[in-house]
This record gives C-alpha cells, sequence and structure tokens, in this order.
C-alpha cells in the first residue's frame, strides 16, 4: 500500500508469481477532478492495462518468464491547474518464481540480478571518469586557446581564478592562461552533484550516459528503453541520496548526502555546515560543498602515471630545453635537436619558471604511502620516513582482486550461485584502510597532482613533440601523449612497458577505489550487495589484473598456493622487470677457445638510469637465499637492539 496526501494505491496481490494478474487500485482521498491519470511499471514500459470502466484501475498480466524480482508501479496525476509539477505515488510488486509443471522446459541460465540503489552512484562514478578524460579535457583546452567563445560558467570561473594565478615572470601569459583553464575544467567536472530528491533533475550527474553499456552491466533486460533507463537509475539515485530512518541530523532531512558522509555527518553533529567561501573562526563549520558535491578522484590515478614515466619525460625535455646534461657519461637527448620546441616556447619558459609552485615527487611519494603503502624509492626520491603508512593496503587490495577473479569464475558457472560474502568481507577491510587514510591532504594533493599531470599530457600531446620525440605511427595509442612517453622510454633505456598499460592501472584503479571508498560498506550485510559490486566493475577488475601482469609479472587472478597474496611494492616488481630487460640486452660473449675455456655470465650493459627508476640492475639471489635488500629502505632495529646491529638483522621489505 503507498499513500500520498492525494491518492493510495492498493496491489491485489502484493506477491505474484509468474504468469500471473495483478490489479493495482487508486484511491483519491482527496477530489481529484479533471486529473489525468497515467500508469507505468518502470523498467517496463506499456505492460499495464487501464480498465476500461474506470482509469484508476490498470492490470498487469505478469509474462510467464518475467524475471523473479520487485518492480516499482508508479501513478501519475496530471493536475489541469498545475501542469509544471505532477503529482506522483508509486509502489512495490514482487514477482516469484512459479513451481514447475508439465510440460515445462528446463534450461542453464545465469543467476538472476536483483537491483540496488548504490548502482546509481557506480554509473555517476563512471560518467565522472569519463568527464574527467584526457579526450574532454583537450578538446576544452583547445577550444579555449584557440580563443573561441566561452560559455557562461567557464568565463565566470576563469575571470575569477585569473587574478590569483599570475606569475613573477615575463612573457608566461599562455602558460598561465593553460594552468588557470586546466582548473577550471577540473572544478567543473570533478565530482558529482547530490541533488535533493524533491528537486527538478539539474546538474544531472546521469547526463551523457551511455544506456546500451550500462543496461548491460546492470543485467537489465534489453526491452529496457533509454527513457526507462533514465528514469529508473534517477530513482535509485535520489533514494540513494535521501534521508533513511535516524541516518540525519534534525533540520537537515532533505540535505542530500551519500550513505557514507550521512555517517560522517552524524559523528560532526555538533559542527555546523556553513556555506562555500566562509573560512573565518565566526563561520567556524564544515563547507557545505563538501557533502553536496564531493570531488571524486584518487591518487593512485597519479602514482601509477608516474610509474608509467609521465612525469620523468617532462622532466628530462625541461632539463635539455635549459641545456641542461643529464647525470651519468650517457646524455641521449644531449645529441637530439629541440629546434622542434620553436613554437611551444612560451609554454616550456612558464611550465619551467613554475616548477617552484608544482608537487615534487618526494611531496606525492610521502601521500602515496600515506594513502596505499606505496612509494617510490632511491634514486627517484630520498628514502621516505612516513608517519602515518597503510602497509596493509596493497595485501587488503589484491586479496579483493584474487576473490573478485573468483567469484567471477563461479558466477559463469551456471550449475553454481556465486557467494558474494568472501567478496564483500575484502570490501569491508579494503574500505576501512582507504577512510583511514582520507586526511591530511586527501582532497588538495591528489587534485593538485591531477591538474599537473593533465597539463603534462596536453603538452606531450602537441604536434611539436612528435618532431622531437618520433613515435610509432601504426601502434593505436588511445591518447596523443602516449607514443611521446614510450618514445622517450625507448630512447633513455627505461622500463620497455607500455604506457598504455600504466594508464589503464590509473584509471582502472581509480574507479574501483572511488566505488570503494564513498561506499557505506560497513553498514552492508547482504552479499548480493557485494555480488552487484563485483559484477558490475568486472570489466574494469579484470582491465587492472592484466595490466598489473603486464608491467610486474604479477598475476593477481591465480589460484594461491598459500593463503597469501602477492603483497610485493610495485616499485620493487617494477625495478626487477628493469633489471631482467638490461639483462636481455647485455652483448653476447666471444666464444670459447680452447679445452678448459668456461663460458662466464656477461655482465649488464651499462644504461642511464631513469629520472624515476634506477637502471642498475639487482644483484642475483641464489637458491634459497632471501632477496636483496634494494636502497632507500632503511633497516629498523628491534626494541632494545643496539645500533651497531642493525646491519645484521635488517628490516623486512614493507608492504
Amino acid at each position: 500500500m503507498a499513500e500520498t496526501r492525494q491518492i493510495t494505491i492498493e496491489v491485489e496481490p502484493p506477491t505474484i508469481r509468474q504468469g500471473g494478474r495483478v490489479r493495482f487500485t487508486a484511491t483519491p482521498t482527496t477530489r481529484v477532478k479533471d486529473w489525468t491519470p497515467t500508469w507505468e511499471i518502470l523498467d517496463i514500459p506499456n505492460a499495464l492495462v487501464v480498465d476500461e470502466d474506470n482509469e484508476f484501475v490498470a492490470y498487469w498480466d505478469v509474462p510467464a518468464d518475467q524475471q523473479p524480482s520487485v518492480y516499482t508501479v508508479q501513478l501519475t496525476l496530471a493536475d489541469p491547474h498545475d501542469k509544471v509539477n505532477p503529482t506522483k505515488v508509486s509502489t512495490d510488486v514482487v514477482v516469484d518464481a512459479r513451481p514447475f509443471s508439465s510440460g515445462d522446459t528446463v534450461h542453464l541460465g545465469r543467476t538472476g540480478v536483483a537491483p540496488t540503489d548504490d548502482q546509481a552512484f557506480w554509473v555517476a562514478i563512471r560518467n565522472n571518469a569519463k568527464a574527467l578524460s584526457f579526450n574532454r579535457y583537450t578538446a576544452f583546452i583547445d577550444q579555449l586557446m584557440c580563443g573561441s567563445p566561452q560559455d557562461e560558467p567557464q568565463g565566470t570561473r576563469n575571470a575569477m581564478l585569473v587574478p590569483g594565478r599570475g606569475l613573477p615572470f615575463s612573457d608566461t601569459d599562455a602558460y598561465r592562461l593553460l594552468k588557470v583553464a586546466t582548473e577550471t575544467f577540473m572544478m567543473m567536472n570533478c565530482g558529482v552533484y547530490l541533488v535533493p530528491a524533491t528537486a527538478q533533475q539539474h546538474d544531472d550527474p546521469f547526463l551523457g550516459t551511455r544506456v546500451e553499456a550500462e543496461r548491460e552491466r546492470l543485467g537489465l533486460p534489453s526491452s529496457v528503453d533509454q527513457v526507462a533507463f533514465k528514469s529508473a537509475i534517477r530513482a535509485a539515485w535520489r533514494r540513494y541520496v535521501s534521508s533513511k530512518d535516524g541516518d540525519r541530523i534534525p533540520g537537515e532531512e532533505d540535505d542530500p548526502f551519500l550513505p557514507y558522509l550521512a555517517v560522517i555527518r552524524l559523528k560532526l553533529r555538533d559542527v555546523p555546515i556553513v556555506d562555500d567561501q566562509q573560512f573565518g573562526l565566526d563561520c567556524y563549520g564544515i563547507l557545505r560543498e563538501k557533502f553536496t558535491n564531493p570531488c571524486l578522484l584518487e591518487l593512485i590515478w597519479s602514482y601509477w602515471h608516474e610509474e608509467g614515466m609521465l612525469v620523468q619525460t617532462m622532466t628530462a625535455i625541461s632539463e635539455r630545453f635549459q641545456n641542461r646534461r643529464a647525470p651519468g657519461d650517457h646524455d641521449p637527448l644531449a645529441h637530439v635537436e629541440i629546434d622542434p620546441l620553436r613554437t611551444l616556447n612560451n609554454l616550456l619558459w612558464g611550465y619551467i619558471q613554475d616548477e617552484q609552485h608544482r608537487l615534487t615527487a618526494h611531496r606525492r611519494t610521502y601521500e602515496y604511502d600515506h594513502h596505499y603503502g606505496i612509494t617510490l624509492l632511491p634514486p627517484a626520491v630520498p628514502a621516505v620516513r612516513g608517519a602515518d603508512s597503510r602497509s596493509r593496503f596493497l595485501e587488503a587490495f589484491h586479496n579483493l582482486l584474487n576473490l573478485a577473479s573468483v567469484f567471477f569464475k563461479e558466477d559463469d558457472d551456471t550449475t553454481v550461485i556465486a557467494d558474494g560474502f568472501p567478496v564483500l568481507n575484502a570490501l569491508k577491510e579494503v574500505h576501512l584502510l582507504l577512510t583511514e587514510g582520507q586526511h591530511n591532504q586527501y582532497g588538495d594533493l591528489p587534485w593538485t597532482a591531477r591538474q599537473e599531470m593533465l597539463m603534462e599530457q596536453w603538452l606531450l600531446a602537441r604536434p611539436e613533440m612528435r618532431g622531437l620525440l618520433p613515435g610509432r605511427t601504426m601502434v593505436a595509442y588511445p591518447e596523443p601523449w602516449m607514443d611521446r612517453v614510450d618514445g622517450m622510454k625507448r630512447l633513455q633505456g627505461w622500463t620497455d612497458s607500455s604506457i598504455i598499460h600504466f594508464h589503464e592501472l590509473g584509471t582502472f584503479g581509480e574507479q574501483i577505489l572511488l566505488a570503494i571508498r564513498f561506499g557505506n560498506w560497513h553498514a552492508v550485510i547482504d552479499r548480493l550487495q557485494a555480488a552487484n559490486w563485483a559484477r558490475y566493475w568486472r570489466s574494469e577488475i579484470q582491465g587492472y589484473v592484466h595490466a598489473y601482469r603486464a608491467v610486474t609479472g604479477v598475476d593477481l587472478s591465480a589460484d594461491r598456493v598459500d593463503t597469501r597474496v602477492d603483497a610485493t611494492m610495485p616499485t620493487l616488481l617494477l625495478r626487477r622487470r628493469l633489471a631482467e630487460q638490461l639483462r636481455g640486452r647485455r652483448p653476447m660473449p666471444p666464444p670459447p677457445t680452447g679445452r678448459a675455456a668456461t663460458l662466464q655470465p656477461p655482465q649488464p650493459a651499462p644504461s642511464a638510469p631513469a629520472p624515476g627508476h634506477s637502471a642498475a640492475p639487482l644483484p642475483s639471489a641464489q637458491p634459497g637465499s632471501a632477496p636483496p635488500l634494494l636502497p632507500g629502505r632503511r633497516a629498523q632495529l628491534p626494541p632494545g637492539q643496539p645500533s651497531g646491529q642493525a646491519s645484521q638483522q635488517p628490516r623486512r621489505e614493507q608492504r
């Protein structure tokens, strides 16, 4: 039974089996003369039949093959005196499977998917990722840099930011415009606007949604058209961000919060919410935008692009632009003519002069350690001594990916029902670790790192860079800056793993972690919700697992030989792959002569170190011996041990 101030709906029966008929009767509680009723079942168009004698009665003849689930029936009343705000009332009806009977055919099919409201949030995360993609960014920047007129929101934000982004150097206007436009782009596209449940749709987080792709991810039938899908996903979104029983402070019942942020708000009930741009002591409180428009960014995107040598490529070009020779005896860029960069002089000049205002690799590394317990190693950065490290995150995250891979195998097997409880428990563990690191510079540093790396990608994608770093034309790189990075890696002798794999690790990893970080997983006890999470993010999870194997050699989906997954720090695995790569390039030794001649293993050929990785190969470990301790990881003494014994008992590599 559903009721509003004008009408109630009675369902007879409330639970119906496949092949049966259900009756919906709307009874007005107030005068609704001349109102026009419209019946519909969300996600199933034209399913209801309206009674010819009473338009407030409708029937649904449930097909024999209708998917057992809960379906929402909605009645819309159009008031002739108020056509803008029609009255809507809805109720649910449950469809159960009918028992087998004579003549029925049996076939094996995949387990049915019961919808959950958080699926709408996952759709918004994917839309946010597409909005922040490089292709969207470069289209935005190219239009602005060419002097095209700006729309009202964009022009207003640019005008606000330009006065505060000046540089104390001449001839940097082009770079300043690029910097301001990049920040404007992120302000307009980062985050999801939580519209109130009772408001009209504006700043819709589902604009541009590809219905075909999302329908397949959500397990919806192909009969659900675009209008029905968007109506259902918006309804689920409104339910997801609306107030539940007891999860709002009195007076904030109409404020839209993600369920996870609603829990945080309850913890801070004594702190008021203030409007944006209020930072003084007299207006102390939580900025409203932090709750109503959370920015969906993860620092893991920046980490994997830095491991992929994006930042190091721009650093090497900047050093050559300043006529600086790289350390060591061999500098591949010393003999490269930089005349193709002539038309980029103003942009590169501003980029180099602004170096003091950009994040350093050391600064980012400390935050990598704080968020995920992963770091870069010397000589890329000095040794890191973090005060608060998520040392267990990598093991928990890789355990989740491994359990998800097991779930996929079971889910594809039509003879079993895949169990979502192991995935749910792993989600809770990863969510706890992520939120423990959601402090310090969580909002500001990932934002700044993304802004700087987007600018570096745009500079590398410029046609002038093709003349400096020729790439492989026939390789279908998804984004135009990628071949410049791979070209620099070949030139310098860095890792031969393509930047494509590192880019996939960054983009897929960000979306997976956002769905975990902002989900209220500790309040979930239903395994179906975790199963829905795994099914929805299957493409990203399997893409991350494949890319991780491609760059590190470790298969996170492999069957475990013991109870633990591989939680070795990615930087360490990358160095081992680089050592193997360099050993494979060594010159062939001369053939032995004489009876007593023995073939001695040749030494690795020297190679220039990468700005982000050491090119020196690791010493080989004998069978059964412990792996060599890499430089940059301090040995930590057990309590009470004198400092002179530090070299005897080195600490195990932190994971």
